[in-house]
């Protein structure tokens, strides 16, 4: 189908946004786009490659809500069980009826630890609480726990980070394992993702590209090693490659994680976040004309990237990781022409 003329424009692309990461499109069984760009390490300029682990922010809710639709289809919990039924730790001033559906789709009301809908900078959050503490999914609740709700459960879509704490450590009460070990025996064994994991930020295995900041003002740049937590969790911070995302997707889509009765909740748009855009549990759907476009991933930090999606109507696969903090949703979208003009 698609990509047979799109060297010029995608390259011109690329050197545009300085783009710096991995580029793969899979149709099918046929990958029919693979390609690396810029450095995994700037200072002994060693470059990407295709088998690159990137950093993935929010990308990985997706991991968290299948986790947690694991264990609704094994009878461990429901939808509408709710928080306070689970969770031992006091929340006193959150509503009672908050319930897992709520957190799933951030129609939760419960307050964030940082919300991206107020706060711009990430980093600000650990000049009062050092990023190397938040070992534990448990070392956020100080953040967040005695705060006021910001609006009763269900009353509108509000995109939350504290929402997906909760959610994983739901999946830690509920299975007795860290939630880091739960997704690497449920979902990135099962799925082939071998190069995957949530590993520290002080023990990157090898083949994982560094985050970089940009100071445009003046070409400068530093790592993002003081600009997250230490390890990432239910919220953000896997580190995937390219290769193991469309693994994912494909397990996924094929009903290797979940039962097809569960693949469709997770895949059903729950909330609506503006005119085209929804939310099922984990990812964004986007329709076009009232047909579903595509299922997509997106996650943004300091020194970090990506996007990924998979469009039902032609089973192409995309994956865009950077290890810069801006370039795969314009290459994304440069992509995307194609498909709608092929």
């Amino acid at each position: 189908m698609l990509i047979r003329n799109y060297d010029k424009s995608l390259s011109s692309v690329i050197k545009k946004v300085g783009f710096s990461g991995v580029v793969l499109v899979k149709e099918k069984e046929d990958i029919i786009l693979q390609l690396a760009e810029g450095d995994a390490d700037r200072a002994n300029e060693t470059p990407n490659k295709p088998g690159t682990r990137f950093g993935i922010a929010s990308g990985c809710k997706i991991f968290t809500a299948v986790a947690i639709c694991q264990l609704v289809e094994n009878g461990f919990i429901s939808f509408e069980t709710r928080l306070k039924d689970v969770l031992e730790d006091v929340f006193p001033l959150f509503d009672e009826t908050i319930t897992i559906h709520h957190l799933l789709t951030h129609s939760s009301g419960v307050p964030d630890y940082f919300d991206e809908s107020v706060m711009d900078d990430f980093e600000e959050l650990w000049k009062e609480r050092p990023m190397y503490l938040l070992n534990h999914l448990r070392d956020f609740l100080p953040m967040f726990q005695n705060k006021k709700m910001l609006f009763k459960p269900g009353e509108k879509f509000h995109y939350n980070n504290a929402g997906f704490i909760l959610l994983g450590l739901i999946i830690e009460k509920k299975t007795g394992l860290s939630f880091q070990d739960y997704i690497q025996s449920h979902i990135f064994e099962p799925c082939g993702m071998k190069d995957s994991g949530y590993f520290r930020f002080d023990n990157l295995p090898e083949n994982t590209a560094i985050g970089y900041i940009d100071n445009k003002e003046d070409g400068t740049w530093r790592t993002n090693i003081y600009s997250l937590p230490i390890r990432g969790g239910s919220d953000g911070g896997a580190y995937v490659t390219a290769q193991d995302m469309i693994l994912f997707w494909e397990a996924l889509c094929n009903d290797k994680l979940l039962s097809e009765e569960y693949t469709e909740k997770l895949m059903t748009p729950h909330a609506k976040a503006d005119e085209s855009e929804y939310y099922g549990y984990g990812l964004w759907i986007s329709k076009n004309n009232e047909a579903i476009f595509k299922y997509h991933l997106m996650g943004y930090d300091p020194g970090v990237s990506f996007h990924s999606a998979y469009y039902p109507e032609s089973g192409i696969t995309l994956v865009v990781p950077s290890n810069k903090s801006y370039g795969p949703y314009t290459i994304m979208e440069e992509i995307e022409k194609t498909f709608r003009e092929g």
